[in-house]
C-alpha cells in the first residue's frame, strides 16, 4: 500500500467510524463502478455485525444533497409500509431495498464533513449484479425487478418526491445544452465526432417526443428511479431472482418510459456500453422480448392506454439521449463522467448511437413485440 492509499483508507476509516464503532471495522473496500458518486463496502467484524455501504455523493451533480435523502427516507417508508401488507406478484421471493443508515448520534441521516457529504446505507448480501445479460432468464428477472419497483411505488404520490435533478431526462434540454457547446468546442476536428454531429442533427425532431406528450397531458409525472442500468439491479446469488433496484440517488418525479427506456438501452446491448467494438453493437431483439415479458408480469395494472403507445418511442429515445450526454460532455472536456482516458466519453457516445441505428433498424419487430405482449395481458 502506497503513502496516498494509506492516508486515504485510515481517513474512510475515521468517516465510518462516526457511524459504527472503529473497532468493529475490519476492512473497506472500493464498491461498484458508477460514474458519479465513490462508494465503499464497510466489512465489519463478526457474523452478528451486518456490513454497510459508506459512499460520497458527488454534489456537483446532485447540488442539493439533503433532498436526495428527503427522498430516500420517504421511498423506505412507502416500501416498508407496502411490504409489510403483503404483494402477491413477489409470491414469496425476497425482496429488498437499501435504507439509510442513522450516524452514531442515532438522529443523524448524513454527515457533512470538511465540505462533503457523506451517508451510509444497508448492503445487499449475497445478491450480484450483471453488466450484461448472459441469457433470457436474466432479462426476464430485470424486468420484473423493475416492474416489481415501479409497482411498489405506483401509489406513492410524485408530489411526495423533490426533483433532485431538475432537467434530468428532459431531451430537448440537453439537445440545447449540446448545441450551446458545439459552438465553442474545441474537440470537432476528428471523423468520429463529426460522425456524432451529423448523426444528432438528422434526429434533432426525436428529442421532443416524450416531453410533447406530456406537455399535452398524455403521459403524466409518476415516481421513477431514473437510472435502472440493469447493473442497477440486483439478482440473487443462489435462485437467480431479482431482489433489489439499488442506486436510488435520481428518484424523483417523471415519466416511467424514461425507466423502461433506460432498462432496455442497456440490457439489450450484448456488447455493454464500455464496448469498442463499435460495427458490432446491436439492440438484441429476443432480449428486448424477455425484459418486456418480466415487466409487464407485475407492471401491466398501471400502464395505460397512452402509455403503451409511446414504448418505443421511449426506447429508441434513450440511447440517443445518453448518447447526446456523453458526446456533449466529451466536447465539454469530459466534466461529467469520469473517463479513464481523453476519448472515452466520444466512444461512449458512439456506442449509444450505434445502438440507436440498430433499433430504428428493427422498428417494425420491436413495434410487433410490443403490440403481441400488450395483446397478451390479460
Amino acid at each position: 500500500m502506497t503513502e496516498a492509499q494509506a492516508r486515504s483508507s485510515s481517513s474512510l476509516k475515521a468517516i465510518a467510524s462516526q457511524c459504527q464503532p472503529a473497532e468493529t471495522i475490519n476492512a473497506i473496500e472500493p464498491l461498484g463502478n458508477g460514474n458519479v458518486n465513490e462508494t465503499f463496502l464497510v466489512q465489519l467484524n463478526g457474523n452478528n455485525q451486518a456490513n454497510f455501504v459508506l459512499q460520497r455523493l458527488n454534489t456537483a451533480v446532485f447540488s442539493k444533497p439533503e433532498l436526495v435523502m428527503q427522498n430516500l427516507l420517504a421511498l423506505s417508508d412507502h416500501v416498508d409500509q407496502k411490504l409489510s401488507e403483503g404483494i402477491p406478484q413477489l409470491n414469496g421471493r425476497r425482496w429488498e431495498l437499501p435504507r439509510p443508515l442513522k450516524w452514531a448520534d442515532g438522529q443523524q441521516d448524513w454527515l457533512e464533513e470538511n465540505g462533503n457529504f457523506w451517508r451510509a446505507i444497508t448492503f445487499i448480501d449475497n445478491a450480484n449484479c450483471l453488466e450484461v445479460l448472459q441469457d433470457l432468464q436474466q432479462a426476464r428477472e430485470v424486468g420484473f425487478g423493475l416492474g416489481m419497483f415501479h409497482l411498489l411505488i405506483s401509489d406513492l404520490p410524485a408530489t411526495a418526491l423533490a426533483d433532485t435533478l431538475e432537467g434530468f431526462h428532459i431531451t430537448p434540454n440537453y439537445l440545447a445544452e449540446y448545441q450551446q457547446v458545439l459552438k465553442h468546442s474545441q474537440l470537432i476536428a476528428s471523423a468520429d465526432a463529426e460522425w456524432c454531429i451529423k448523426f444528432i442533427q438528422q434526429r434533432q425532431a426525436l428529442a421532443a417526443v416524450l416531453e410533447a406528450a406530456k406537455a399535452r397531458g398524455e403521459l403524466q409525472l409518476r415516481p421513477i428511479h431514473g437510472d435502472p442500468k440493469i447493473n442497477n439491479l440486483m439478482l440473487d446469488a443462489e435462485s437467480g431472482q431479482a431482489i433489489a433496484l439499488i442506486d436510488l440517488d435520481t428518484v424523483k418525479p417523471g415519466l416511467v418510459h424514461y425507466d423502461i427506456g433506460d432498462c432496455l438501452r442497456s440490457g439489450c446491448n450484448p456488447l455493454g456500453e464500455e464496448t469498442t467494438n463499435l460495427a458490432a453493437v446491436h439492440f438484441d431483439l429476443q432480449l428486448c422480448e424477455a425484459i418486456l415479458e418480466g415487466y409487464l408480469s407485475v407492471a401491466r395494472g398501471f400502464l395505460n392506454e397512452a402509455d403503451h403507445h409511446y414504448l418505443y418511442d421511449a426506447i429508441r429515445l434513450i440511447p440517443f439521449e445518453l448518447g447526446l450526454r456523453f458526446f456533449s460532455d466529451y466536447l465539454n472536456g469530459s466534466v461529467y463522467f469520469r473517463s479513464d482516458f481523453p476519448n472515452h466519453n466520444l466512444q461512449r457516445a458512439l456506442v449509444q448511437f450505434k445502438l440507436t441505428e440498430s433499433i430504428e433498424a428493427q422498428e417494425q419487430e420491436i413495434r410487433a413485440i410490443l403490440e403481441r405482449l400488450r395483446g397478451s395481458q390479460p
